[in-house]
Formats: structure tokens, C-alpha cells, sequence
């Protein structure tokens, strides 16, 4: 039989390489990376008396329902002592952030109300596929931007979506850039004009804004890809898709200029039930068949395994187990008993 992989768990991880700003976990839905978040957050404010920050980027989040606590676009709510928790609704934010640029286009050309046919294309971005992970990008940037904690636990949405996600930091700051460009032409053009009339150029406020835009998002990817600062970690299950979709998305984030920290291994039968009594032979032939896949994945992974998590008799929500799920995580138990 394959030995258990992942002693030492998120602990060891920190106590060697320590406490990072920021850890995102990344994966398919389903595996177990909402969970795993949720259960690293309730440890680092309860246990490691962190200020700490739960925050899903996934559009099928369930925060409110591992938490047993109606978040959802409610904003920031602290469940418990140093504990707060969000959950974003990014149809909301993108309706916000649509009557901000409507706001701050009025208020930089003087204007009463905005132009029909600029008022209509604003309206039909919200329909842009990347307008979502845009709004999901930004409230991570002004969360993590505000200070106001100690330890940021992001969960990414599925591999898809975690990709967008990051790529939109890199289109973003190639657009602003190629705005903020032509604006600063713009400006010189304006300064000379201003200089023949003998008056005092003004100030292109266009041109701030995107410099404040530039600077947010260079701050924010400049954070997410250091990585003394920000740990990422993958969570995957012993199946083989589970197994073909992480190198993927590995090589796609490594291709991203993220780097892995480590990979979690959730949803293991642990090995002794084979000498249980009346045991099925479903559950044999399931435990036999993931015994194969986890020596695959010390032979794929290696020692990049940090965490190994069992499959749980009862659903992983509320916060007793919750405190049952980090102490795997963290590397205090793992599926074969106590560390």
C-alpha cells in the first residue's frame, strides 16, 4: 500500500517558509478548496490569533453554506473573534462599478448626464465575459489594499475562471497602459497648445485615473506572484482526471508567473478500513483503486504534497468540523490518526 503523503501539513509549510500575506487555493469544483480555505481561515483567527480575511472569488461559492452564515453580498461580516468572512455578488459590484464610470465621466467633463450612445455601451459590458472576473479582481486588489488584516485566504474559482482571473491582471494593465499613453500625448499636445496661449496647462484627470487604475493593479499582481508573500496551493482528489487537470493547471499557472507552494490531497478513504470487518466490497474496490492514484500522484508531485485530507463521514460544514478539517490541513492529523 502507498504510505500517507503530506506530513506536516500547512504548519510545516509556514513554519519553514512562514506566514505569507496572502494563500489562494485553487482547483476544480468540488474538490475541496472552498473547505479547505474556510477551515485555514477559522484556524489562523482562532488558534493563531490572526486577523484574518475568508474571501471566494468562485461564482459558485459556498462560504454561507461551510459557515452556516447567510453572507452573500452582505460585505465584510466578522463571524467570529478576528474571523471575517465575504462573499461577493459580482452581478451587483459590476452594476456598481458601471454607475462609477458613469459618475466620474460626467464629473471629469462637467457633463449633466452621460452621452446615449456611451450611456448604451457602458450598459452592454455587463455582458462581457471577462466583466466578472474584472469585478472579482478589483475587490480582491481593494481588500488586500486596505490592510486591515493580517492573513488574506482567498478561494479561486475553477481552473478556468482562476486563469481568466489572473490573465485579466496582465490585460488590464496592457490596456491602462496603452490608454494611459495616448493620454499622456494627449497632455503634452495640451501643455504646448496652452504654452502658445500663454496659459497654464490643466490637469488631465483622465490621465490620473488611469495612473491610480496602473498602480492598484501592478500592486496587487506584484503581490500574488511573490512569493514570500502570497502561498498558493492546489487541492486535488486520487482520481485520474483529478490528476491530468492539476498538471494542466499548473503549467497554465506557472505560464502565469505563479508558482506552486503546494498541493493538498483531500477525499482519501483511509487505508485501515480494508481490515474492517464487513466491509463492502464497493468501498474495497474504491479505496484499492485510490490507492493507485495517490502513488501516482507521489510519483507526478513529489514532495509538493503538503496536506492530506480523508474522506469525512458527514459533510464538512459548520464550525466544528471545520476545526476537524484544519487539524489535517494543518498537518496534526492525518487519514492514518494523530501526528
Amino acid at each position: 500500500m502507498a504510505e500517507l503523503i503530506g506530513a506536516g501539513g500547512l504548519s510545516k509549510f509556514f513554519r519553514q517558509h512562514g506566514t505569507p500575506e496572502i494563500v489562494i487555493f485553487a482547483g476544480k469544483g468540488g474538490l475541496g478548496k472552498t473547505t479547505s480555505s474556510a477551515s485555514l481561515a477559522y484556524h489562523m483567527a482562532q488558534s493563531e490569533g490572526k486577523r484574518t480575511l475568508c474571501f471566494s472569488t468562485d461564482p459558485q461559492a459556498s462560504l454561507s453554506d461551510i459557515f452556516e452564515h447567510d453572507f452573500y453580498g452582505k460585505g465584510v461580516i466578522e463571524l467570529l473573534p478576528r474571523l471575517h468572512v465575504v462573499e461577493i455578488d459580482a452581478d451587483r459590484r459590476v452594476a456598481d462599478y458601471q454607475a462609477q464610470v458613469r459618475r466620474k465621466i460626467m464629473d471629469m467633463y462637467g457633463l449633466d448626464a452621460v452621452p446615449k450612445e456611451i450611456d448604451e455601451y457602458i450598459d452592454s459590458t455587463s455582458a462581457e465575459p471577462a466583466m466578472y472576473e474584472s469585478a472579482t479582481y478589483d475587490a480582491m486588489a481593494e481588500l488586500v489594499a486596505q490592510r486591515d488584516c493580517d492573513l488574506y485566504v482567498f478561494d479561486m474559482p475553477p481552473f478556468g475562471h482562476g486563469v481568466r482571473m489572473v490573465a485579466m491582471a496582465d490585460i488590464l494593465s496592457r490596456w491602462v497602459d496603452k490608454i494611459t499613453e495616448a493620454r499622456t500625448k494627449v497632455a503634452e499636445y495640451d501643455a504646448v497648445a496652452a504654452s502658445l496661449k500663454g496659459a497654464k496647462a490643466t490637469e488631465d484627470m483622465v490621465l490620473k485615473e488611469l495612473t491610480t487604475i496602473r498602480s492598484k493593479i501592478k500592486t496587487f499582481t506584484d503581490m500574488i506572484t511573490d512569493r514570500q508573500r502570497t502561498a498558493f496551493f492546489m487541492v486535488l482528489i486520487p482520481e485520474r482526471m483529478a490528476i491530468l487537470d492539476t498538471e494542466r493547471a499548473l503549467q497554465m499557472f506557472r505560464d502565469l508567473g505563479i508558482t506552486l507552494s503546494g498541493l493538498v490531497v483531500n477525499q482519501v478513504y483511509p487505508v485501515e478500513m480494508l481490515d474492517t470487518a464487513g466491509l463492502s466490497d464497493f468501498t474495497r474496490k474504491r479505496i484499492l483503486m485510490q490507492q493507485q492514484y495517490v502513488q501516482q500522484i507521489q510519483r507526478v508531485f513529489g514532495d509538493t504534497v503538503v496536506a492530506t485530507m480523508p474522506m469525512f463521514p458527514r459533510e464538512p460544514k459548520g464550525l466544528t468540523m471545520l476545526e476537524e478539517v484544519a487539524g489535517y490541513l494543518m498537518g496534526k492529523q492525518t487519514p492514518g490518526g494523530t501526528v
